[in-house]
């Protein structure tokens, strides 16, 4: 079993995040399962989800501890929580930045680190800082969990209801990040 654990803030589409895996893996005849940890949880303050994928039916419905993947949405909350808490040196970390590997100094092997400026992408194809699909893009090229092919079905049943232009803009945000 694969366990993935989003770091995000509010309004960002953490939990949005996780059902796509969750939704893409399915795609692929996967088991998935996807749920967000909340609290008081408002718009800009810290929030986690979760998302797994196996190969067989999944019956833990805990929290995630030890991540074999981390994206963290949001690369301010490096300094304000312990995003990785649980992150062993083959846990494979995302990270939304425009700093380079060597500019992050995390004490993880650099081949297990992605950095993609999802929020740069996000505003230039979007137009709004919502990167959520954007770092599934890079998620899915890093672990191949995931296709590029399910993740953009995945994106249109998700976003079915908010229209074609919506939908095109995230799949196109997705494939300039994939294919980068």
């Amino acid at each position: 079993m694969v366990q993935i654990r989003i770091h995000g803030r509010g309004g960002q589409g953490v939990v949005t995040a996780a059902e796509l895996i969750a939704i893409a893996a399915f795609k692929t005849g996967k088991e998935a399962q996807a749920f967000p940890s909340f609290g008081v949880e408002r718009t800009g303050t810290p929030v986690e989800s979760y998302a797994r994928i196996d190969d067989k039916p999944i019956i833990t419905r805990e929290q995630i501890y030890t991540p074999d993947v981390l994206i963290i949405q949001d690369s301010t909350l490096l300094d304000t929580i312990n995003l990785f808490n649980g992150c062993g040196k083959n846990t494979k970390i995302i990270i939304n930045t425009a700093k380079s590997i060597d500019e992050l100094k995390l004490k993880f092997p650099a081949k297990n680190i992605f950095t993609i400026d999802a929020t740069k992408i996000a505003l230039e194809i979007i137009g709004k800082n919502i990167i959520n699909t954007i770092i599934l893009g890079a998620f899915a090229k890093a672990t191949d969990l995931i296709s590029l092919a399910a993740l953009k079905e995945a994106v249109r049943e998700k976003f079915q209801e908010k229209g074609e232009e919506i939908i095109a803009k995230n799949i196109k945000a997705v494939e300039q990040t994939y294919l980068k």
